[in-house]
């Protein structure tokens, strides 16, 4: 569906993708009078809010601090339900906002591109979209989103199963029937955490198939009421303030002490902290989880103990404790009753360490314990983060030099938001940027804000060709590596640091430096150093 006021496949600029950091983009290009759209693959807006529908899915940031903080007029509109929002409502939220500034004329929906070069005599990017159709722009800005590439595991005989099978990033629109049903899981991450709390009290029987444990602590939801959302409002800058201070852009800000307390003084803080909401005992606790080993351990041992005292099972429960990795030192999910749901008679946990799958038949999935017959499979199996929604796209650059290529070992940027030898391409939310590490509204509102400063300064001073120096982008992705080695989770696996085994072309026991993990008030300090030394590190003409 073709959504635009024109039929020119020429433009300023093109913004790839509707979601959070698209909708935004396109607000402040038409604010400037920029001739700019939007190519969204989807049949409509919302980016992760709009594809991912599966039962459980919702904020595990504080609704008021994920929403967006350009608009007072939707600040003082919006009323929050819930304090972790559900998907439902989160899409809504978004429709609200491109309805209120009209933005849907800029978009064009079922565009998916297949194919982006770049003509240096030209001074354009050529774009082909998977129906054929072709659009040229000055500038390319990338709003793709860090989730948005799903992966699926690889088993013999998958496409024998007739019941019904899918990621949970293709859940369908139309409803699913889960009641009584036979269902599976496959993967204990964040998704899959949240699909288990929500689906086990109304499944038949549900198994849950688990690579490898993943820590978690409570999500801790609750309405909002008319009376806390007006308190909210009043506070917003507040807020939004506390966030920009944040490492995480949360409200939750850490602490240093945590060797000046007594053991006895930390598990209070931590029976305090456990209780409140989201990330609040990962954000708020002692920052010397991240750095010192026998810290974390500490801290290791008391979810631990927290866990063991919600599953009535030992033996699973023990199932459930991570070995190989300390607390928060991957991609920490919120749960809600997602342990208790190994109490119910119903639920059972298949470790795949122990019984392996060794393929799936027309009824069920074989592991080499015996076989399985269900009438639902879920992949909840995850994302190829950051950099995988950049490899779906045949990116050409300087000589021909392809992007997926230059990125094959690691991601090479300039602050995240571009790469020598591509000249014109902004990434907002890019791979080295800020936004894979912290609250992504608050990262995106920041990228998106300076992309448009480095876009303003080029048109009032009659640049066509922006391109980062290689000596610049060298000292960046420096600069990345030293904030991700200082942290404990460097050898973790997990898309955190692209570590990760289940994830086609990405090497086992390699190190991808996909994201900047020296928090959002340094982060925000060298973009700002960029601004004020006249984009010094790039090469204008």
């Amino acid at each position: 569906m073709n959504t635009t006021t024109t039929d020119r496949r020429h433009h300023e600029v093109i913004v790839l993708g509707a979601g959070v950091s698209g909708i935004y983009q396109i607000k402040r290009l038409v604010d400037m009078g920029v001739d700019a759209i939007v190519l969204e693959g989807d049949d409509d807006l919302g980016g992760t809010w709009n594809r991912n529908r599966y039962p459980g899915c919702r904020f595990d940031s504080e609704s008021y601090t994920y929403g967006y903080s350009f608009s007072q007029e939707v600040l003082d509109e919006w009323h929050w339900k819930e304090m972790f929002s559900a998907q439902p409502e989160n899409l809504r939220y978004l429709h609200f906002v491109a309805d209120k500034f009209d933005l849907r004329r800029h978009m064009t929906f079922g565009a998916r591109v297949a194919t982006m070069t770049w003509d240096d005599a030209a001074t354009q990017w050529t774009l082909q979209l998977e129906s054929g159709d072709v659009y040229t722009a000055r500038f390319v800005i990338t709003s793709l989103g860090p989730l948005s590439a799903p992966t699926l595991p690889k088993y013999p005989g998958m496409a024998d199963f007739k019941g019904k099978a899918f990621h949970t990033f293709h859940w369908p629109k139309e409803p699913v029937a889960l009641d009584g049903r036979r269902v599976a899981v496959i993967g204990t991450g964040a998704t899959g955490i949240q699909v288990v709390g929500a689906i086990a009290p109304i499944v038949g029987e549900l198994t849950v198939f688990q690579r490898r444990p993943n820590w978690s602590s409570p999500l801790n939801n609750s309405p909002i009421s008319d009376e806390e959302m007006a308190r909210i409002r009043a506070r917003y800058d507040e807020i939004f303030d506390n966030c920009a201070k944040s490492p995480g852009g949360f409200e939750h800000v850490p602490r240093w002490g945590f060797w000046d307390k007594t053991p006895e003084e930390r598990k209070a803080l931590w029976d305090e902290l456990y209780t409140q909401p989201g990330f609040a005992i990962l954000a708020g606790n002692f920052a010397e989880i991240f750095f010192d080993e026998a810290a974390n351990q500490e801290l290791s041992n008391y979810i631990a103990d927290r866990i063991r005292g919600r599953v009535h099972d030992p033996a699973t429960a023990e199932k459930l404790i991570p070995k190989d990795h300390g607390f928060g030192l991957q991609r920490l999910p919120l749960e809600t009753r997602y342990f208790e749901a190994y109490n119910q008679d119903n639920v059972h946990l298949v470790d795949l360490s122990e019984t392996p799958i060794e393929r799936f038949t027309e009824t069920g999935i074989q592991t080499t314990a015996g076989h399985h017959e269900f009438d639902v499979i879920v992949y909840a199996t995850g994302f190829d983060a950051i950099t995988g929604a950049y490899d779906r796209i045949d990116i050409t650059g300087v000589d021909g030099v392809r992007l997926a290529d230059k990125w094959k070992e690691s991601p090479s940027t300039f602050l995240g938001v571009l790469s020598h030898g591509f000249p014109n391409l902004l990434m907002v939310a890019g791979p080295q940027s800020v936004s894979g590490s912290t609250n992504f509204p608050r990262a995106i509102e920041v990228g998106v804000d300076w992309v448009t400063g480095l876009l303003e300064h080029a048109r009032a001073n009659g640049i066509s060709r922006i391109e980062a120096r290689p000596d610049a982008e060298s000292e960046w992705v420096a600069e990345v590596e030293r904030a991700h080695e200082r942290m404990l989770f460097r050898r973790s696996k997990g898309w955190f640091t692209g570590y990760n085994s289940n994830v086609a072309g990405h090497q086992e026991g390699k190190i991808r430096y996909q994201a900047y993990f020296g928090g959002s008030p340094r982060y925000v300090a060298a973009i700002q150093h960029e601004t004020e030394t006249g984009y010094a590190s790039m090469v204008m003409s």
